[in-house]
């Protein structure tokens, strides 16, 4: 759901659909920030004798701004290429595949990735090996070899990984998109049901994930590493895109000129709830600092005034409230200000209104994260940055029922407020306590109960 599937155009062209992006400071090692964008939604593990891939012919970039104006100050790219050792057989591996240069391995990918800043462009690896996906026990025995293979290390102590993994996300996309139902009150729905569990849509799938972990000094403006939460540098906004070239003819599937975004995934769930149908490949195209043209949406929210009428009298207080949501604006346009939260903020520069991940890189990893963070008084998770194992839906869905908007307005939640949620539990090893975090993927030969 954050992002899988959310646009017309993105969703029938998956290598660029960019499904989720996280930034949190390193756990692992906590004077670095790990930064995380998934795509490819949905990859059902058995997936030969094609397995899936990044785009061969896609720009997926990395953004980082650190001055709060909703611009990319740092940028890490990353283009892919294939190879064949074998242009004449029809199958990704005839034999076990042991290790990245295994001679059994017809069908890999190899990339490069560059930083580009305002010193300039600058090639941090070139021909940096990705892992096979996750084929089964005879074709991919040691898998775990083959991932911790592909963990590379880079200058300035950076290290990187892309590759196929486990989707981290846990969402219930069939009970949310069928009319708001949330199955553990779905007695209460405008349409009821009996009361069920949540279920994980993505328990089972895969998608391709880039990683980083890069020290904080090389994010930040000025260098260095902020150590106060109220310093100016120690916010930066983080943002994943994914562009095509201009032109693409059919003949060897040849693609030229200069490259155009096309996805492009910052906070949670963004373009997937907050705007229309008919605008999402347009805010997919556009950048961040231009993001103003879709304050309305965020500040009067659809799921909002649908809620009073799928749950009725369930939220008097949201359907009498007739303000703008600035809690949500704060949330994921602007940033918290100083003095909403205690002692804490992550906002951007005075009128900028930009879709980004804004981490305060002050704020130490939790020792407990816990899942539903700025609502359980954990500040080092959503929204300052994501963890993996935030849960966003839920807070999402809090959030727009009017959880935080006493903050800001003068406003009472409603109590039904406490019982929004999607009922899930996500499975253990969903999340690794190292680099790159996001787990092994589930193996092609598996069937979906063995996964568990």
């Amino acid at each position: 759901m954050s992002s899988h599937r959310e646009a017309p155009e993105v969703s029938k062209d998956p290598v660029v659909d960019s499904t989720d992006t996280y930034a949190f400071v390193s756990p692992d090692s906590p004077e670095t920030v790990t930064i995380i964008s998934n795509y490819v939604p949905a990859e059902v593990p058995a997936g030969g004798p094609t397995f899936y891939e990044f785009g061969n012919d896609v720009l997926y970039t990395i953004n980082i701004d650190n001055n709060g104006d909703g611009y990319a100050d740092i940028v890490y790219q990353f283009t892919f290429e294939q190879f064949f050792s074998n242009p004449d057989t029809f199958l990704y591996n005839n034999g076990q595949i042991l290790s990245l240069t295994d001679p059994h391995w017809n069908k890999r990918q190899l990339y490069t990735v560059t930083r580009t800043d305002v010193k300039g462009s600058h090639l941090l690896g070139k021909k940096l090996a990705c892992p096979p996906c996750n084929i089964g026990p005879r074709s991919t025995p040691e898998y775990s070899v083959l991932e911790k293979e592909a963990i590379h290390k880079l200058p300035g102590e950076v290290k990187v990984f892309a590759g196929q993994r486990n989707d981290p996300f846990f969402v219930d996309i069939g009970s949310i998109f069928d009319l708001a139902d949330l199955r553990p009150i779905e007695e209460l729905h405008l349409i009821p049901t009996e009361k069920e569990l949540g279920v994980d849509t993505l328990e089972t799938l895969n998608c391709h994930t880039i990683a980083l972990q890069i020290p904080i000094e090389d994010l930040v403006a000025g260098g260095g590493v902020p150590t106060e939460l109220s310093a100016p540098n120690a916010t930066i906004g983080v943002w994943a895109a994914a562009s095509r070239r201009k032109l693409r003819y059919t003949e060897g599937s040849k693609s030229v000129g200069p490259f155009a975004q096309v996805s492009r995934l910052g906070t949670p769930l963004f373009n997937e709830v907050l705007v229309p149908m008919a605008r999402k490949d347009e805010w997919n195209q556009r950048e961040p600092h231009a993001d103003s043209v879709f304050l309305k949406y965020v500040q009067y929210p659809e799921l909002a005034a649908l809620l009073p009428v799928l749950y009725p009298k369930r939220f008097p207080n949201l359907k009498a409230f007739s303000g703008p949501r600035n809690d949500l604006v704060a949330i994921f346009l602007t940033g918290i200000p100083a003095g909403l939260v205690d002692g804490f903020t992550n906002a951007s520069k005075k009128g900028v209104y930009a879709d980004m991940l804004r981490l305060n890189v002050a704020v130490p990893p939790a020792e407990k994260p816990k899942p539903l963070a700025f609502l359980e008084k954990d500040i080092a998770g959503y929204p300052n940055g994501r963890r993996i194992t935030d849960d966003v839906v839920n807070i999402s869905l809090k959030a727009v029922a009017g959880a935080l908007l006493p903050l800001v307005a003068e406003f009472e939640a409603d109590k039904a407020v406490g019982a929004v949620e999607q009922g899930i539990t996500p499975e253990k090893g969903r999340t690794q306590e190292k680099f790159p975090y996001a787990t092994t993927p589930h193996a092609g030969f598996e069937f979906p109960s063995d996964t568990k």
